[in-house]
């Protein structure tokens, strides 16, 4: 995510495998969970260089093939973190992923004429494998808790959103922050 050459080889194997790149999908993200004072600037460096220098390089690498592909779409993705201040911890997170969302607008707006579409998924607290530590624990009931659906969302409703916004009846829509978050940023 963080090598601009190794971007640029994996959209060049692409392309030579494919024909070509219609859509992308940025989805690589580590979180930190530290306050400000606990964060190390290593640590405010690795999490920026993963959530939204990688966005940035993804976008950056495949831009031509994307273009030249007259119908491109790219999804990032976010997170409610993006747009909120969340538990007042995880800095470099809501940073990052903040920038991605500023990002997904701007690059929206840069590519409308190319055929290019990119919109940004921001979704609430998923139950996937690293939420499994919390299991059962008061952690997990915070989340739901402050989730207005009441309970943990799944992959599947990402991956329902993200489809959506890389099919063709997506085609008039660009630079769209879609939340899948049961209701979380409503509150």
């Amino acid at each position: 995510m963080t090598s601009q050459e190794e971007w640029e080889a994996a959209i060049a194997a692409v392309v030579r495998e494919f024909g070509g790149l219609d859509i992308l999908v940025n989805n690589a993200g580590i979180a930190d969970l530290a306050g400000i004072e606990e964060t190390s600037l290593a640590d405010w460096r690795r999490t920026i260089e993963i959530d939204q220098t990688g966005v940035f390089l993804g976008m950056k690498s495949a831009a031509a093939v994307l273009a030249a592909s007259g119908h491109g779409s790219v999804i990032n993705i976010s997170s409610v973190f993006g747009a909120s201040g969340g538990f007042g911890t995880s800095p470099a997170y809501h940073a990052a992923k903040g920038a991605v969302r500023t990002l997904t607008k701007n690059i929206a707006l840069h590519w409308v004429g190319r055929g290019v579409r990119v919109n940004s998924v921001h979704p609430g607290f998923i139950d996937t494998p690293i939420l499994d530590p919390i299991k059962g624990t008061p952690a997990e009931h915070a989340m739901t808790g402050l989730t207005p659906l009441g309970r943990l969302g799944q992959p599947a409703e990402i991956a329902a959103g993200v489809a959506y916004l890389a099919s063709d009846d997506a085609s008039f829509v660009t630079g769209l922050e879609l939340y899948i978050d049961g209701g979380y940023m409503a509150r």
